[in-house]
């Protein structure tokens, strides 16, 4: 009798498998023909039926007909084995394709888990500014919150206050409450851009002209984006909170310090320019304006010197040459 091909030793890869994917994997599938509570033969007859030497149909997708192929391999003779192997053609990684879409299609819960969706961040409205919510924009006349240097919004929202800031700048911007138009003794809010490519927001306090981390943090509800050399950002704050040296009651009314400027590995730096903008009086969150103010590029003829050599000029004019 002629010796069969040896099989080769990949062939055996889908079995082992098998074998790993425990018991449940070789279970006889309640799809199939003749299984019942007698169990399956190995040739996947009923035991003690009386069609025994029939063939019984099998279910092509099911766990006991996959494991039934490799009984049938395992326990059939050689020359039957030969003349099977001859006559289906098929390949060990047919098999292993075979039993990976199995598994993949009859275990519950198995598909692999997918990132939440992130929701994008929402632009900034300025249509609303002096409506329903107060501004301040710092830059080119008519700028807003895209293309202003310094933008800032805020609005009541039930007990808190969301504040909204933009700035021109890849590094960090801030609101601050001072009881004056100067740096020190002020509660500051801050939106930095990190090196991971993340806003953050922080709480600092300024002690003279340096700004202190304070790990107490009353911003919730934030998100924030850097995109177009731009650092945005959105937050909420409560009106009132327990007293503390670093956190005001924005019930009250401050003066509100605007600065942005460069970050080094997330850690805020000295601000872009010397004289940070201020509002010229204090400010009510419950009062909405949009108050516009010129950049040092746009406040040329606004400057004492400017105004006289313009008046001088007018009187010159006027009373004509002698």
């Amino acid at each position: 009798m002629a010796r069969p091909p040896r099989q080769r030793a990949g062939a055996w890869a889908p079995l082992l498998l098998l074998l790993l994917g425990g018991p449940a994997a070789c279970a006889a599938s309640p799809a199939d023909d003749g299984a019942g509570p007698g169990g399956r033969g190995p040739r996947g007859r009923a035991r003690g039926a009386a069609g025994a030497d029939e063939a019984v149909p099998r279910h092509d997708s099911s766990y006991g007909t996959f494991a039934g192929e490799f009984y049938d391999l395992r326990y059939l003779s050689e020359e039957e084995n030969s003349q099977r192997i001859k006559k289906k053609n098929f390949s060990s990684e047919k098999l292993l394709l075979d039993f990976l879409t199995i598994i993949c299609s009859h275990r519950p819960g198995y598909p692999f888990p997918t990132a939440p969706p992130v929701d994008p961040f929402a632009k900034i409205k300025v249509d609303d500014c002096g409506k329903t919510k107060g501004c301040f924009r710092y830059g080119k006349p008519g700028c807003n919150a895209e293309t202003c240097d310094y933008f800032l919004s805020y609005r009541m929202i039930g007990a808190d206050v969301e504040f909204e800031l933009s700035a021109d700048t890849d590094g960090w911007v801030a609101v601050g409450f001072s009881s004056d138009r100067k740096m020190g003794g002020d509660d500051v809010m801050a939106c930095v851009h990190d090196d991971n490519g993340r806003v953050r927001i922080q709480h600092f306090y300024n002690v003279g002209q340096w700004a202190k981390e304070i790990q107490r943090n009353p911003a919730r509800d934030e998100e924030g984006v850097f995109e177009n050399n731009r650092v945005t950002c959105r937050f909420k704050r409560p009106v009132n909170v327990p007293r503390d040296e670093t956190i005001v009651d924005l019930h009250l009314s401050w003066y509100y310090l605007f600065a942005w400027g460069p970050a080094i590995q997330g850690s805020i730096t000295r601000h872009d320019i010397d004289s940070p903008p201020t509002s010229e009086r204090v400010v009510s969150i419950y009062k909405y304006e949009d108050i516009f103010m010129p950049s040092a590029a746009y406040q040329t003829f606004s400057s004492p010197f400017c105004l006289l050599l313009i008046v001088a000029l007018t009187f010159y004019l006027l009373m004509g040459t002698p």
